[in-house]
């Protein structure tokens, strides 16, 4: 065989048959050698193979093997999967024992246009090759098979590769043809220290990358209630869902190998605001042209559909996306978590004030108000070191895919430290202000005049960002994470971060007021949907002399987002007298009848009441989320990995009226190969749908399941709203002659 005069060649029988090939000339001044393999056919036939020459009779990659030691063995799917940064197998058989004379190499290459310099297609040489991204080992040579060990460098780019192996024939390279089998998927390693994404500890990396089942907490403050979400990173056709939504994007090769990057894009790419991506937003009752959200019981079947169709998905709200993006991440191999904030200031104004705005009467001024506090908001953290910021930055970063202000154009947010939001470092990039907002703005109760000038007149600086959660590491639990976000509420370090925050441009009112003599606390037990509510509001009266108060109370119906229904349930003025250091209770009750009609999927009772004397204002807000009767979910067989079973989910209305249109759907990766989702007729009181789905387990998991449905009224009454909208179309296409 002939030997190109650029390398020459050492070999030593000592070494197990491995050996080294020594470059003499630098990488650029390869010509032939280095062109792509879907170009060469014209070298294959200047090259024909001599009887004796070196020819490849076919390549195994060694997929069992390799998946144990990466950590891929779940992925469903047949191309091997592998993480950078850590050595994998791969056999080649020749058609005759290689000796040191033969020299062969292997080529990697992603994307439609690789190129060396860029890094998209990558020479692996096997031996001391001085400057290799990418290093090559003989791990052992078997007759005529050699086990080749590749290690992808530590940044190289994510996704799919094409693989060859090209002999040196003569002057040219002869190389295996174009080879499915021979693809695969590296991905970021958070084992390998030298990644950006290492996780330090296996804890860790088995609840944040591994784990394909989650728990996503909502509610308030005060009731704390959670859903189970199946990320099913691991389920058929997922990673190549996740490759396409990067394709479908346009999302830069090059920019694939760095996960700060790779992350701001993924926040984008989730939604479809603006860049045709997964999801669409619906913060509406009408959810007739797509899935309500609250039907999702994971994110699968969302990504599987988007890549079938190529189009956005219907509907999406905060927590669906942050499922959906922690699928992406982890699939990816990006260590991260679902982080709920709850009493999540969305400030359309860029500062830290979150105006709550009050009529002279003391009525809410719902139209003059535009700020917004959600019950709960729900975004991710993406575990990655910060390579373009000082080292104090790496670790947890918020990463929002729920589009609610554009960046640079797109409706992104992150990746924001964690640690710059609890020290007021507002300064790194990215977005790092506004989720500071989000967790730490300062709610002032503002009352206007009949000219409509503004006067604050409570300024409330605990109430954003009361709580943060996450699941915990050891159980199904939840962690609460506040202290990474905030220092305790009025410490000296809490002052000097609002004062940082303040010379970062984040603007607060700094009005001192003494504190009030008159103060109002309102409770109530949350009961189950369906059952009387009772609330109770308990005035204190704290001064010397009699105090005469003029009260306004009003219960009404608001979404998690914090929108609150122009018609209120239930409205009362009245006076009430307090002597000196004496309290009054007042006692509310709303029935069944009066509320049950007018609630939505998420929707909670927003009680407010605001209390006014000739020298006084006070005002109070609390949010009451209702409990939904429980799912029952039942299983049969033998509930063990590659045994038959059984599912079975039902769902009993123990509310006094009945209800339409109930969805029962279940998931669970591993167990059941699709989301169920059935339909049935209307539900009366009492009465009990269920459904059932047979699965063989491949992997250990659980169940998730979820019942969507309406009270009769409000379906009479959403049919009703559909019609008269149709009817304003049909008049408007009318008018214009369509």
């Amino acid at each position: 065989v002939h030997q190109p005069e650029h390398k020459t060649w050492s070999f030593n029988l000592s070494d197990n048959l491995i050996w080294r090939n020594i470059w003499r000339k630098q990488e650029d001044s390869i010509s032939n050698d280095l062109l792509l393999p879907e170009r060469a056919e014209s070298l294959k036939t200047k090259c024909p193979p001599a009887s004796d020459a070196l020819s490849v009779v076919g390549v195994d990659m060694r997929k069992e093997v390799n998946a144990a030691h990466h950590y891929t063995g779940e992925y469903m799917t047949d191309v091997l999967v592998v993480r950078r940064g850590q050595q994998f197998i791969i056999d080649v058989s020749f058609n005759r024992p290689a000796t040191p004379q033969d020299d062969f190499q292997l080529e990697f290459l992603i994307g439609a246009d690789p190129a060396a310099n860029k890094e998209s297609l990558v020479v692996v040489n096997f031996g001391n090759h001085s400057g290799a991204v990418w290093a090559g080992q003989i791990v052992e040579a078997r007759e005529t098979v050699v086990s080749l060990g590749v290690t992808a460098s530590s940044r190289a780019i994510v996704g799919l590769y094409r693989m060859y192996v090209a002999v040196a024939m003569g002057n040219g390279m002869q190389r295996t043809e174009k080879d499915p089998n021979t693809n695969f998927y590296l991905l970021f390693n958070p084992w390998n220290p030298d990644d950006d994404v290492f996780y330090p500890d296996d804890a860790g990396r088995s609840e944040y990358v591994l784990n394909s089942t989650g728990l996503i907490y909502m509610g308030t403050s005060d009731q704390v209630t959670e859903r189970g979400w199946v990320y099913g990173q691991f389920e058929e056709g997922i990673l190549d869902a996740c490759i396409y939504i990067m394709d479908a994007c346009r999302m830069p090769i090059h920019n694939r190998g760095d996960v700060v990057k790779m992350v701001r894009t993924a926040s984008a790419l989730i939604n479809s605001q603006d860049d045709n991506g997964v999801l669409i937003g619906n913060w509406s009752d009408d959810f007739s042209m797509g899935t309500p959200p609250t039907t999702w019981t994971g994110s699968a079947s969302i990504l599987q559909k988007y890549h079938t169709s190529g189009a956005p998905v219907s509907f999406a709200q905060c927590w669906v996306y942050a499922g959906v993006l922690n699928t992406f991440l982890r699939c990816l191999g990006i260590p991260s978590r679902i982080i709920t904030n709850f009493n999540s200031a969305h400030d359309n104004t860029g500062n830290l004030k979150t105006e709550l705005i009050f009529k002279p009467d003391g009525t809410p001024d719902r139209h003059n108000t535009q700020d917004s506090i959600w019950n709960f908001h729900c975004w991710n953290e993406a575990f990655m070191k910060r390579v373009d910021l000082p080292q104090k930055y790496s670790g947890w970063q918020v990463v929002d895919a729920t589009p609610q202000e554009t960046n640079d154009g797109y409706f992104r947010c992150g990746p924001a430290p964690v640690i710059a939001i609890r020290d007021g470092e507002l300064c790194h990039p990215f977005d790092c202000g506004f989720v500071f907002a989000e967790v730490n703005s300062d709610l002032i109760h503002m009352k206007s005049d009949k000219y409509g000038n503004m006067t604050p007149f409570k300024v409330d600086t605990t109430y954003v960002g009361k709580l943060i959660y996450t699941k915990s590491l050891s159980g199904w639990g939840p962690e609460d994470i506040t202290g990474t976000y905030k220092h305790p509420e009025g410490s000296l370090a809490d002052q000097q971060t609002m004062a940082l925050a303040e010379q970062y441009g984040c603007s607060r009112d700094n009005s001192d007021f003494p504190a009030s003599k008159l103060s109002i606390q309102i409770s109530a037990q949350a009961g189950y949907v369906g059952d009387p509510l009772r609330v109770s509001v308990t005035f204190y009266n704290q001064s010397e002399t009699m105090k005469s108060v003029k009260v306004h109370m009003e219960i009404s119906p608001t979404y998690y987002t914090g929108v609150v229904a122009s018609d209120p349930l239930k409205v009362e003025d009245f006076r009430l007298d307090l002597d000196a250091f004496q309290s009054s209770i007042k006692v509310f009750e709303l029935s069944p009848q009066e509320y049950v009609s007018q609630l939505d999927s998420n929707s909670s009772l927003e009680v407010t009441v605001t209390g006014q004397t000739d020298d006084v204002e006070v005002s109070e807000v609390k949010t009451i989320t209702l409990k939904l009767p429980p799912l029952n979910i039942t299983l049969s067989g033998q509930p063990q990995v590659n045994r038959d079973m059984y599912v079975m989910v039902s769902f009993t209305n123990t509310m006094g009226f009945p209800l339409t249109g109930a969805k029962l759907a279940m998931e669970g990766a591993g167990l059941l190969e699709t989301q169920d989702d059935s339909s049935y007729e209307p539900n009366i009181p009492q009465g009990r749908v269920q459904t059932d789905e047979a699965g063989t387990p491949d992997a250990p998991g659980g169940v998730l399941a979820s019942c969507d449905c309406l009270p009769v009224r409000t379906a009479l009454q959403w049919r009703r709203r559909k019609r008269r909208r149709r009817r304003k179309r049909r008049r408007r296409r009318k008018r214009r002659g369509v």
